[in-house]
């Protein structure tokens, strides 16, 4: 009996199999379109991707090979724009920034929306009531006086008492990643208490009581319950939950 042989083409092809970084990923996506139904579905999507690529990249393969009636939020996909913040196997994170091969992909990747916002469609939240919080905090320099002939200069030592809070990209993973926001809507949330922070501790600015009077509201930092959730989240990792207390604290002593 002679022995078996591959032929040439047989060769190759397994060669190329064995070279190909492509794996099979099964994208389990919870879809929503108002125009459709009132209520979610779970909708899966297999693709072949390099383990080495991004979720966005998989959630770009899905809309332009498969469904392009799938909707999502994404700019820079670099990590700057903060846009397509969604939650991947259940936690926070931007798209542009989760690695395929760092969250199982031998399992189903499960992709849905932010929670504590409205879903208008698909991955897509209504952000508006997280923007109107950070615009309640007075994200801005407020100053007197005269207008400046040259820039206001600040010491290394001042500048750095807020520079941690100055890496947020308004992503919203801190604060749809909050038990208390997920309750209640009208908690002005991790991140527009961040930026407060960045113009509070700024020794240039000149509002500090003002914003501490907003924050003291009801809605204000005391509805923190210093679980650490936003802290985990935030993908420029900013100590989220200490910048709160050091609010909270600024509060109390009316030292900042």
């Amino acid at each position: 009996m002679g022995t078996p042989t591959l032929s040439k083409t047989d060769k190759t092809d397994k060669m190329e199999a064995a070279a190909s970084p492509f794996i099979t990923v099964t994208f389990r996506i919870r879809r929503f379109n108002p125009e459709i139904s009132d209520e979610p579905q779970w909708q899966d999507f297999q693709i072949e991707i390099d383990p080495k690529e991004r979720v966005l990249d998989g959630l770009h393969k899905i809309k332009w090979d498969l469904d392009g009636t799938l909707t999502f939020r994404r700019s820079c996909a670099h990590g700057i724009c903060g846009s397509d913040a969604m939650r991947i196997n259940g936690k926070n994170r931007l798209a542009c920034k989760t690695l395929i091969k760092d969250i199982n992909p031998e399992k189903p990747i499960t992709v849905e929306a932010i929670k504590g916002l409205t879903v208008m469609k698909d991955l897509v939240v209504d952000m508006e009531p997280f923007f109107q919080a950070y615009r309640d905090v007075m994200p801005f320099l407020v100053t007197t006086g005269n207008e400046p002939t040259r820039e206001r200069r600040q010491s290394a030592e001042d500048r750095e008492r807020f520079d941690d809070t100055t890496k947020c990209i308004l992503c919203a993973a801190c604060t749809s990643s909050c038990p208390v926001f997920w309750n209640d809507g009208q908690y002005f949330g991790p991140a527009a208490i961040v930026n407060a922070h960045r113009f509070i501790f700024d020794s240039r600015d000149e509002a500090g009581e003002q914003r501490l009077e907003i924050l003291n509201d009801k809605d204000g930092v005391w509805r923190c319950r210093t679980t650490f959730n936003c802290t985990d989240a935030c993908p420029r990792g900013i100590e989220v939950t200490k910048a709160i207390q050091e609010v909270k604290r600024a509060l109390i002593t009316r030292r900042f």
